[in-house]
């Protein structure tokens, strides 16, 4: 490399920020100026916005949008209410109500003698269904008077379904100055007896469709505001897609400035980047906020067209809106990772995140190992084991110590082998997970922190990229990274010098 003090003290001269060609056919003086440029650059790249600012006068755009993103991301979502509805009434039509329709579904013939092991069972499947009146009377006599003609033969018996259908008023949105809507709910109660084995489960299925209600009065001066309610998710969408162009903007900036180093490095000393060096110039940061500004622009499309009773979408929009908040929250630590005291969290993260996913990935055999062999033997025979799903949660309530002792206790005793099974396969897992995986995982996380804590103290090590940067000594308010187009600092700005 060249000698730090003759780059240092032609850090002064001022060349055009882009469009650098380099050849070897270049005199001293012009590859020491080429360096100096280069460095300059780099350091540039790599400053907070506050030194940037004192660098080159730039605002910190990015930063003031993600404030008030974080604001109005955060109000949008709390407007995104949980919906509750206590008036209720069967659909009508006309001057009648429409009823609740019964439907079961049954083998076409089947004739089971479970005490001489013979059936005799035809697998077509029939439906029967009728009709009940919501003003009926519910009493429908003796099994000889069955007035609703209702026989369950549980031996050819699949499906049961109830479907009716009510209709609501939502009347908590005047509170908000919002004329109430109206609601239709299609529900469907099904028993269902596929599996045969005495036990009916039972399941039911609620779906909602949103519109305008047809005849209303409201007395006073309620008003409906969904106007400024749009108006603000607008103004939402327009502030995420600025981030967003921003952000975009910056990777390819990073991106740019990866190859062009890249190739300087390779002109001039020979050398590959190593691959470490090279991700230093994506920004992860701006990545998650990427993504986070999608989730948000589509989210609050889905909340308009919703306020618009156009779709009644409500899970998928609390989904993206949620997730959006979430990263939009998480992504205010890039700007506290810039002071040393503060970053603390992040560094430790970022350094043991390698390390834990590799130790995550062995982990996970054995933690599969124990679900499937917990699903396959005591599935039978325990309430939590019964699925693959619920096998996995119970196990990971273990490792965390919860409902413990309810595990072992309601296995079943039918089968001796098994429960003696079980108890060697809970003690096992446990005293493996809790005692030797978390402790290793914990001791990962913790010698990660004091490395970095030591790291802070005594300084972090040198990469290619950081040493070539260091070389250039000069700070961000020495004016030597100014151009004659940048706007002078203001002496109203926050940032300290």
């Amino acid at each position: 490399m060249a000698n730090p003090e003759v780059v240092t003290s032609s850090c002064s001269l001022h060349q055009e920020e882009n469009g650098r060609t380099f050849n070897q056919t270049t005199s001293p003086s012009e590859e020491l100026l080429l360096e100096d440029q280069m460095r300059r650059k780099l350091k540039f790249f790599f400053m907070n916005p506050c030194e940037k600012f004192w660098a080159r006068g730039r605002k910190p755009w990015k930063l003031a949008i993600q404030i008030i993103k974080l604001a109005m991301v955060t109000i949008q979502y709390l407007q995104l209410r949980n919906i509750s509805i206590g008036n209720h009434a069967y659909e009508s039509k006309g001057t009648e109500q429409s009823g609740m329709a019964i439907c079961q579904h049954f083998y076409k013939q089947g004739n089971i003698c479970p005490g001489n092991d013979t059936f005799d069972i035809d697998p077509k499947i029939e439906t029967e269904c009728f009709s009940v009146e919501p003003d009926e009377s519910f009493y429908i006599g003796t099994l000889e008077e069955n007035k609703l003609n209702l026989t369950l033969d549980f031996h050819r018996l699949l499906t049961v379904e109830l479907k009716f259908k009510l209709k609501a008023i939502n009347l908590q949105t005047i509170r908000h100055h919002e004329l109430p809507d109206c609601y239709d709910f299609t529900l469907t109660i099904t028993f269902d007896n596929k599996a045969h084995s005495g036990r009916i489960k039972i399941s039911f299925d609620n779906d909602i469709s949103i519109k305008e209600c047809k005849d209303w009065h409201v007395s006073g001066s309620v008003q409906r505001n969904t106007h400024y309610m749009m108006i603000f998710d607008g103004v939402v969408i327009l502030i995420c897609s600025a981030s967003l162009i921003l952000c975009f903007r910056s990777v390819i900036r990073g991106l740019q400035l990866q190859q062009e180093f890249v190739s300087f490095f390779l002109l001039h000393y020979k050398k590959e980047i190593s691959v470490s060096d090279r991700m230093e110039f994506v920004n992860g940061w701006y990545i998650m906020l990427i993504i986070s500004d999608l989730l948000t622009i589509t989210g609050s499309i889905l909340k308009m067209e919703i306020q618009a009773k156009s779709l009644t979408s409500y899970d998928v929009c609390s989904i993206l809106l949620g997730t959006s908040t979430l990263l939009v929250w998480i992504g205010v630590i890039r700007y506290l990772s810039f002071f040393q005291k503060y970053n603390l969290l992040i560094l430790t993260l970022q350094a043991a995140l390698p390390n834990v996913m590799r130790f995550c990935c062995c982990a996970a055999m054995i933690y599969l190992g124990y679900c499937f062999c917990g699903w396959i033997v005591l599935g039978p025979y325990h309430a939590k084991f019964r699925s693959l799903n619920v096998v996995s949660e119970c196990l990971f309530s273990l490792i965390n110590g919860d409902d413990m002792f309810a595990t072992f206790a309601d296995m079943q005793r039918k089968s001796y082998l098994v429960w003696l099974f079980s108890r060697i396969y809970l003690y096992t897992f446990i005293s493996l997970f809790i005692y030797m995986i978390l402790s290793l995982f914990i001791a990962l996380i913790t010698d990660t922190y004091e490395t970095i804590k030591h790291y802070q103290q005594d300084g972090f090590p040198e990469t290619e990229l950081r040493t070539f940067i260091s070389e250039c000594k000069d700070l961000p308010n020495s004016g030597k990274y100014r151009f004659e187009d940048d706007p002078p600092v203001s002496i109203f700005c926050w940032c300290k010098q």
